[in-house]
C-alpha cells in the first residue's frame, strides 16, 4: 500500500527507521575505540563498524521485505532491478569516524523504479536524524526542517568533502563556482547535505559519488525546500553519474550549473 506518504508505505518507513537505530547502536559502540581499519581496492578506509552496521541492516531488510533489493557500499548489490530496492551506506564519512570527529552518518535510502522516494540522514553520535519521504515535509528529530532563501551565489555558503575528489576538467569547474561564492568549506560528508536542509549552508557540490553516497540525499533535501540534481540538471537517478550540485533555494541551481559548464 502507498499511504499518505505517496509511493512510500507507514510499514517502509518503520522499517527505516528500525534500519537507522540499528546500525546507530553499532556505530556508536565503535566510535573512538581502538579498532582496525582496512583499506579497499579503491584505497578508502572500511572498518568493523561499517561491515556489521550494513549486515545488520541487511538481515532486517530480508526480514521484512524478501522481495526488495539491496545495494550497500560494503556488502554488494541483490536483486538491483527490483522494482524497490534498498540503498545503504553504514558510514558515509568513514575517514572522519576513524578520526574520532561525530561528522558522519548512516545513509539509508528506498529507491522506487529508479528513484529515491526515502531518505534518511543519521547521525548516531550526536542524536540527530533526518527523514525525507516524497510528499512529505523533512523532518530533524521529527519536527519539520526548511532550506533557507539564498538566491545569489554571492551570498551562498558551498560544501564539498574535499577538493581533492575533483580531477581535471571537473576540478576546474569546480573552481569556477568556487571563486562566485561568499564561503567555501570541506570536510563534511553527508553532513553537509543535512545541514543544508536545516537551512544553514546553502549549497552542496560534488563528483564521482556513487548511489548509496546520493540517493538518500535526495527525498531528504526535496522534503525541506531545496533542489538536488546533477550537473546537467537533472533529477538524479539511481544510474545517474555521481555528479551532484544540492542547493537549498532552488534558484541557485541555474548559475550554478553555468559556472560549472562555463568552461
Amino acid at each position: 500500500m502507498a499511504g499518505a506518504h505517496g509511493p512510500v508505505a507507514p510499514e517502509e518507513i518503520a522499517l527505516a527507521l528500525t534500519l537507522a537505530d540499528t546500525a546507530g547502536a553499532i556505530v556508536r559502540k565503535y566510535f573512538r575505540a581502538p579498532i582496525a581499519v582496512d583499506d579497499k581496492p579503491d584505497r578508502t578506509p572500511v572498518t568493523i563498524a561499517d561491515r556489521e552496521a550494513e549486515r545488520a541492516m541487511r538481515r532486517l531488510i530480508a526480514d521484512a521485505f524478501p522481495a526488495h533489493g539491496i545495494i550497500g557500499e560494503e556488502e554488494g548489490r541483490e536483486r538491483e532491478d527490483a522494482d524497490s530496492v534498498w540503498v545503504l551506506d553504514p558510514i558515509d564519512g568513514t575517514k572522519n569516524f576513524i578520526s574520532g570527529i561525530p561528522i558522519f552518518g548512516t545513509l539509508i535510502a528506498l529507491v522506487r523504479n529508479g528513484r529515491p522516494a526515502l531518505g534518511v540522514i543519521d547521525q548516531p553520535v550526536l542524536g540527530e536524524r533526518w527523514l525525507g519521504v516524497a510528499g512529505a515535509a523533512t523532518t530533524l528529530n521529527g519536527k519539520p526542517v526548511r532550506t533557507r532563501a539564498c538566491a545569489a551565489l554571492a551570498q551562498a555558503t558551498l560544501y564539498a568533502t574535499s577538493p581533492d575528489m575533483f580531477a581535471g576538467a571537473d576540478a576546474a569547474a569546480f573552481q569556477r563556482l568556487k571563486a562566485q561564492v561568499k564561503l567555501a568549506r570541506f570536510g563534511a560528508d553527508c553532513y553537509a547535505y543535512a545541514q543544508l536542509a536545516a537551512g544553514f549552508i546553502d549549497l552542496v557540490v560534488e563528483c564521482d559519488l556513487k548511489p548509496y553516497d546520493f540517493a538518500a540525499l535526495v527525498p531528504v533535501i526535496e522534503g525541506a525546500g531545496g533542489a538536488i540534481v546533477d550537473w546537467r540538471g537533472e533529477a538524479l537517478q539511481i544510474r545517474s553519474d555521481g555528479r551532484v550540485i544540492a542547493c537549498g533555494d532552488p534558484r541557485l541551481i541555474a548559475p550554478a550549473k553555468a559556472a560549472l559548464t562555463s568552461g
